[in-house]
């Protein structure tokens, strides 16, 4: 999914977490802390988010999370890169505007459901150098796999040749993150489609391609 969810790089101190994805009882304790993680930034906020309220909330002794994730930084971290690592693909409906719609549906109703995670990652990236990193590539990933729907939409002719792909991705999807995280006007799921019609209209007109 995409946004450009949003700069300078930031310098980060060294990734806290492991490369691998293991296995067993190591993966067993990865995901009691990482619920603990998400639980902890819902209920509570970032600020009540430390290495000691993830211990005592994920029953992990606190040595072992501050061994494995350092700081809160690197347990936010991991929690968007365990989001990265997943097999979401979008939608084939058939149409450019369908497409669209069914990403903006799922955009939707994440940042509108309970508990409203999304939203409360995003917030917390602003706080931690290392979640807004992490969240960097947690949209540079989605608008990789969101390209192919403006690929089709190309073959179909419903855009033409050369339409940026990542451009028109962020002016489907802007309005519904403007809309509910900003203005947090609770718009209804109407939105969505009404967003995903005018960038595939103005997709057709040839708005997206480079000048």
């Amino acid at each position: 999914m995409d946004e450009s969810s949003p700069a300078t790089r930031i310098p980060d101190p060294p990734p806290p977490g492991p490369v691998r994805r293991p296995g067993g009882r190591s993966a067993q304790v990865r995901r009691r802390v990482l619920d603990a993680v998400t639980a902890l930034l819902v209920e509570q906020g970032y600020d009540a988010l430390t290495v000691d309220a993830v211990a005592d909330r994920s029953g992990v002794h606190r040595t072992t999370v501050y061994r494995r994730w350092r700081d809160v930084g690197g347990l936010l971290a991991d929690v968007l890169a365990e989001a990265t690592g997943d097999d979401w693909r979008p939608r084939d409906t058939g149409s450019l505007d369908g497409d669209l719609t069914a990403i903006n549906r799922e955009v939707h109703a994440a940042l509108a459901g309970d508990p409203p995670l999304t939203g409360a990652l995003i917030a917390a990236s602003f706080r931690s150098p290392q979640a807004a990193e992490a969240l960097r590539a947690f949209w540079a990933d989605r608008y990789d796999r969101c390209a192919v729907i403006v690929h089709r939409a190309v073959a179909r002719g419903e855009a033409p040749a050369g339409t940026d792909a990542r451009a028109l991705l962020v002016a489907a999807t802007a309005p519904v993150y403007h809309e509910l995280l900003l203005l947090r006007s609770g718009a209804d799921a109407a939105l969505a489609q009404q967003a995903a019609r005018t960038a595939a209209l103005a997709a057709a007109a040839g708005a997206f391609v480079p000048t």
